[in-house]
């Protein structure tokens, strides 16, 4: 083998780490949009819903936790010069501007949920507009976050379980491994909160 064979054989295999990383960060974008929805609709009625509210929220935490990983790890190798990343360039500019808010808003909206479950109904007030103020700002961000990745979401699902093409992407069975992972971490997060919803029941119902 050449060296000029060699190097273009490296740069496909380098390019699949890209395309991996991108596509697991797609899947777990979809189980996050299932799992929003979900919240979604208790948030109309968070009254006579806060406990579905809470541990749906817990939930979301792992899915989070995961997404938050993939897009990071993605920012790390195309700032420190990362070849195979350099290559495929950074998002386009509406993705740029919307991904810090949408990481800042969603780290700070569950975590202000946290402390608000932790503490119970006695917690300070700041928190409760705090947890309002991310929401806001989470919302419109959110939904232009969506319209811009549904359709790379539901192509990278596609790809992943529904098509059958001799050139899937390798790693099919590592990135399974990662979903269910992240979801056994979910539903034990959403078992947790069930510990710390009395008392927000109580007050509702009251």
């Amino acid at each position: 083998m050449t060296s000029l064979s060699r190097e273009r054989t490296a740069d496909v295999t380098d390019d699949q780490g890209v395309r991996k990383n991108a596509r697991l960060t797609a899947l777990t974008g979809s189980v996050l949009l299932v799992l929003l929805f979900l919240e979604g609709i208790t948030v109309l009625q968070v009254g006579p819903l806060i406990v579905p509210h809470m541990v749906i929220g817990a939930a979301l935490l792992a899915p989070v936790l995961l997404k938050l990983s993939t897009t990071g790890w993605k920012i790390l190798r195309y700032y420190t010069r990362s070849p195979e990343y350099v290559r495929e360039g950074p998002p386009p500019l509406l993705r740029r501007l919307l991904a810090p808010v949408v990481m800042v808003t969603t780290v700070g909206l569950l975590g202000t949920g946290v402390v608000l479950m932790l503490d119970g109904p006695s917690a300070s007030s700041r928190w409760t507009f705090l947890h309002k103020g991310f929401f806001v700002v989470w919302f419109a961000a959110m939904a232009l976050h969506v319209l811009v990745h549904v359709a790379r979401t539901a192509r990278a699902v596609t790809l992943e379980y529904v098509a059958r093409r001799p050139d899937a992407l390798p790693g099919r069975g590592v990135r399974l491994l990662a979903l269910v992972g992240m979801l056994v971490l979910a539903a034990g997060l959403a078992s947790w909160a069930t510990g710390y919803t009395a008392p927000w029941t109580a007050v509702f119902r009251g």
